[in-house]
């Protein structure tokens, strides 16, 4: 019960526009089986009273039409004028149902696709406030899939699906009251059709939940994988693995396709067994209904019109009967949002946190323990201090921890043990957005958004002026390609800046940076495959980009990090060195021992190596993103 209060719930900011298309469908099922109860008069007009004398039948139809349609139309005169009167009524009555049809059409499409657009929201609202950690364990292609084809699934569910029930419910319900004004033998006769159909459809719903449920999960599975082999388009051309690729979909397409046509040979049962059904139904009417004409109990033509009626009964019975197999996507497709919409955020502001907009004096890091897998620590108490603009350079073999450390400082990570502290403020008390503002990530890839050049220059700052996002492209020295560009700075960069060159895009980056001007910069890695020109010309921008920062340096390359205050050697997640580059080097532990792979080949001397202060062409520059 809860899944469909909450599917509710969402329909409630829309009640009224539901409300009202409720009451054009009523009116409209009203109109409809007035169609079929005019036949009545037309039948008796053309047949009974006009041609011959009539013996008439004391019925509740009668007695209706006698207060209403003969009042108008004088069945007893002229048949032929009498017929284009009821032909005139027939015409009114058509024209008066086909408005409010479109009323309903009209109303229900606004509800659908407000209520589209509100739990797609939702989705999207919970994607970009979940972890890290969320979609480290979930695949992209499964994400797209709820915002995309489950929200989809759901709309049709409570819209479509829902409405044509309400809908068949009315006309039914419509079509039943006048049948029983006919005959209540009638109309008993024709329902003993429906429990059949009901009972046929009973043992189907499970069997479908669970079918549609494995067609939801495969379906996201090939989003996923169509989405892995774009982003990997480079490698897999590169490593000619075109056809492994292609088989790998073509067996996730075969298994969705075995899935999805199990799931439909059982909902395919439905259209033939309910004709089947409706038939049977229709024979025993007709059977019966003769017998009741010849012993006076209906008149001919009221049991033409009942005829009309039971062919448009069934139609609203199929529908009923066929919507708990029709609502198994959706419902499926409800429940994986849901899942969604409850995934924890486990790392949020707490009720007491605080703002913070600068850093005074120093960043520490107290006993920390992370562990991304249970009795696996990636960070296993750690501890050290990193003054305000200093440099910190945090070297090791892959998979020590490093990247860890500063994914801990933005807070993508919660620590288990342990705090990490801003001027002696456990970062836990400040609030989010303060503190990722404090933060800027230089990385070796480069995260440009299919916008303008100006867009991307000017994400995540507050100060959108033309003239500062020049400024700032100035100084990171990508003013002048961007000129050059068709659009200049109103040109579109492509998905990840694909229209640039890998230096068009750092240079890019660079100016978001600096237009964000943050206390603490974090350089992950930064060596990106530059070519020597590149890489020169934007050495100005990455100076003015560190100066007076509090910096952190994750590097493979020793020659990167020799000038930092202080440097941390790590290795399973614990620090197993520190000190400054001659010191460590003076000591017969892993940096020394990494030092001399890195060297014993090429006889460069790190004492060759002049300070990044210096304006130096060392290669821990990179792209750079904003958290």
């Amino acid at each position: 019960m809860p899944l469909y209060k909450r599917i509710l719930s969402y329909l409630a900011p829309h009640s009224r526009l539901i409300f009202v298309a409720i009451v054009a469908t009523a009116i409209f099922a009203v109109l409809d089986a007035t169609v079929y109860v005019l036949l009545i008069p037309f039948m008796e007009t053309l047949f009974v009273r006009g041609l011959t004398a009539s013996t008439p039948v004391d019925s509740g139809m009668a007695r209706l039409l006698d207060a209403t349609v003969y009042r108008w139309v004088d069945v007893g005169g002229n048949p032929l004028s009498a017929i284009g009167s009821i032909i005139v009524l027939i015409l009114l009555v058509f024209a008066a149902k086909n408005l409010f049809h479109f009323l309903r059409v009209y109303l229900l499409a606004r509800a659908e696709q407000g209520f589209n657009r509100d739990v797609r929201n939702s989705v999207y609202s919970r994607l970009v406030d979940l972890d890290l950690g969320f979609f480290g364990r979930v695949r992209t292609g499964q994400i797209v899939s709820r915002l995309t084809t489950e929200v989809e699934q759901v709309r049709t569910l409570v819209i479509s699906e829902f409405s044509s029930v309400v809908s068949a419910m009315l006309e039914f319900s419509a079509a039943l009251v006048a049948m029983l004004l006919i005959s209540w033998k009638l109309t008993t006769a024709a329902f003993l059709v429906i429990p059949a159909a009901m009972v046929f459809w009973g043992p189907l719903v499970k069997v479908l939940r669970r079918r549609d449920r494995r067609v939801q999960h495969l379906g996201g599975e090939v989003n996923a994988h169509i989405l892995e082999t774009l982003s990997g388009i480079r490698l897999v051309k590169s490593a000619s693995a075109e056809s492994r690729e292609r088989e790998r979909f073509e067996k996730l397409t075969g298994d969705y396709f075995y899935q999805f046509m199990r799931a439909e040979f059982t909902r395919a049962l439905a259209a033939p067994v309910t004709e089947m059904l409706a038939a049977t139904g229709t024979v025993v009417l007709l059977w019966y209904g003769a017998r009741l004409v010849i012993e006076g109990d209906v008149t001919g033509a009221q049991f033409v019109g009942f005829l009309g009626l039971s062919m448009k009964l069934y139609s609203p019975v199929k529908r009923i009967a066929k919507f708990p197999a029709t609502a198994q996507p959706g419902l499926v497709a409800a429940e994986r949002i849901f899942e969604f919409l409850d995934a924890p955020v486990e790392i949020r502001d707490s009720p007491e946190a605080a703002s913070l907009k600068s850093i005074e004096r120093e960043i520490s890091f107290e006993n920390i323990s992370f562990s991304y897998r249970d009795g696996d620590p990636a960070i296993d108490r750690v501890s050290f201090c990193v003054p305000k603009a200093s440099m910190l350079a945090l070297v090791g073999p892959s998979g020590s921890g490093k990247s860890t450390i500063v994914d801990l400082l933005g807070r993508f990570f919660e620590v288990a043990d342990g705090r990490i502290t801003i001027d002696g403020i456990d970062i836990r008390s400040i609030r989010l957005a303060d503190l990722r503002a404090l933060i800027g990530i230089v990385s070796q890839e480069t995260v440009l958004f299919h916008d303008t050049v100006f867009a991307n220059i000017a994400y995540g700052s507050t100060d959108t002026e033309q003239r500062s996002i020049e400024a700032a492209a100035r100084a990171a020295h990508a003013h002048e390609f961007i000129c050059g560009l068709p659009n200049g700075y109103k040109t579109f960069v492509g998905e990840r800046g694909f229209q640039l060159s890998g230096g068009q895009r750092q240079r890019i980056a660079i100016a978001r940076a600096l237009l964000r001007d943050p206390p603490i910069l974090i350089l992950d890695e930064a060596t990106s495959a530059l070519d020597t020109g590149s890489e020169r010309v934007i050495q100005g921008a990455i100076k003015k980009l560190v100066d007076g920062r509090t910096v952190f340096v994750i590097a493979h390359r020793l020659s990167t990090v020799q000038s930092a205050d202080q440097i941390l050697v790590m290795d399973k997640g614990r620090i197993v060195g520190r000190g400054t580059h001659a010191s460590l080097v003076a000591e017969s532990g892993l940096y020394r021992q990494l030092y001399e792979l890195q060297f014993q080949d090429t006889g460069i001397s790190g004492n060759l190596w002049v300070s990044w202060r210096s304006n130096s062409s060392s290669n821990i520059w990179g792209s750079v993103w904003y958290v």
